[in-house]
């Protein structure tokens, strides 16, 4: 009885929302379809089913994030969220050659293509980590747990829900999960699946489901270069051959230079230094010193105006260390590696993608807001396939993103109705039947 009451008032909750919306609104092609499917048996029984499975998608959340999944090393968890894919009833279910894991849902009249549903197994933290759950109430802390590995258990609650219900979709949908999503990792996952993977010519459209708030709709890529700049030299004493070239003056005035870079707030572009290092001994002149930066742009213009802007800036410093100081030994070198290379987009708010996602937000309440980051909608954004990144929390649920107190609050009120409101989107853009 009180399980019935819980799904009563989500349902509610969400009706009444969407018909407190402006009358403009109610009779927009998209905000209608979502009234459809908001009405529909089919989806209040899988709404039922999310609401009942509350504690399923948190325990399958806790155990996947107490498996580690540092950078590269993604393997143990995939192989776990192998097994639960093919338990959830996915056809299809494999590891592919990069690592994601793949399962399909098919529909009920494909056309050949697939929409992907996504979320990425990989964390940002190394491996040793200690990544067990702690509890607080209703908070679950541990590194991992947001970004982005309850956004795996809740794909199998979507999953369970939509086979329960037995919701039928227009359009074949392929549920993965990536590897290589955060930092070092590169897009190298979702770079895979749609160049050299099995589906690679078959992706019509991509949802990533991540760590924020579902009022929240990331329709835009922000691009980033990043390079490790290494400046070599000859060494020598401190003393006794004071006056040869030191890598580690041109690393300062290269350091020095780049930071005077001027940039646009609008399309925001940024840079940084994150780390730096190099030498032998506080008696020695290096042999080398590097550093590595971080560009990043909304637009590719801008990030490419930063890029070669600082590409010169290191050549320059090279160059300027040599005619301050004796080469008799040898010269400054410099080398500028690319160790990073994710592509800008974005996804029009103009697009159906977009408008189904921001009609069915508005329709269970919450205040819609557009948002720039760097996730894997990168990549399906820049080959020009509608791509969005959607969040599956409450607003104001989930905190410390990539720090060892990382935490979120899985309360179960706030959680389904956020956890609906994501599937709602996914179902308006899939075609549900």
């Amino acid at each position: 009885m009180q399980a019935a009451v819980r799904i009563s008032t989500l349902t509610l909750a969400l009706g009444v929302a969407f018909m407190g919306s402006a009358a403009v609104a109610q009779t927009a092609p998209h905000a209608a379809d979502i009234q459809r499917i908001l009405a529909s048996p089919a989806f209040k029984a899988a709404a039922a089913v999310l609401d009942k499975e509350h504690g399923r998608i948190v325990e399958d959340g806790i155990k996947l994030t107490e498996i580690p999944a540092p950078p590269f090393k993604e393997e143990a968890r995939a192989k776990a969220y192998e097994k639960m894919f093919r338990e959830a009833g996915l056809a299809d279910v494999k590891i592919d050659e990069e690592g994601n894991v793949l399962g399909v849902r098919k529909g009920a009249k494909s056309d050949g293509k697939f929409v992907v549903v996504s979320a990425h197994l990989d964390t940002v933290f190394p491996a040793g980590t200690d990544v067990k759950v702690k509890r607080e109430g209703t908070k679950l802390y541990a590194p991992g747990i947001g970004d982005d590995t309850l956004s795996l258990s809740v794909l199998l609650g979507f999953i369970r829900a939509m086979k329960e219900a037995d919701i039928k979709t227009r359009d074949d949908i392929l549920f993965v999960g990536t590897v290589g999503e955060e930092g070092p990792g590169d897009l190298r996952g979702v770079r895979h699946l749609f160049t050299k993977g099995a589906y690679k010519d078959k992706l019509k459209s991509f949802f990533s489901l991540e760590s924020g708030g579902v009022d929240q709709i990331t329709n835009g890529g922000v691009g980033s270069k990043r390079y490790r700049i290494t400046f070599k030299g000859p060494g020598g004493h401190s003393f006794g051959a004071f006056g040869l070239v030191n890598p580690m003056f041109a690393l300062g005035q290269a350091s020095a230079e780049f930071a005077r870079i001027q940039v646009p707030a609008a399309p925001k572009t940024t840079y940084s230094i994150g780390l730096i290092g190099g030498g032998t001994s506080v008696n020695s002149i290096p042999l080398s010193g590097w550093m590595e930066v971080d560009m990043r742009s909304e637009s590719l213009s801008e990030l490419k105006r930063v890029e070669d802007r600082m590409l010169k800036i290191v050549n320059e410093a090279a160059d300027g260390e040599n005619f301050a100081r004796s080469t008799k030994e040898g010269k400054i070198t410099v080398e500028s590696k690319l160790i990073g290379d994710r592509p800008a987009g974005n996804t029009s708010d103009k697009t159906d993608m977009v408008q189904f996602a921001k009609a069915a937000i508005e329709a269970s309440g919450y205040k819609v807001s557009y948002n720039w980051s760097s996730t894997d909608s990168n990549l399906p954004m820049s080959l020009g396939i509608p791509a969005l990144t959607i969040g599956r929390m409450a607003p104001g649920k989930s905190g410390r993103s990539h720090s060892l107190d990382e935490w979120i609050d899985v309360e179960k009120e706030p959680m389904v109705k956020a956890m609906a409101t994501s599937l709602s989107i996914i179902l308006s853009v899939t075609g549900m039947e």
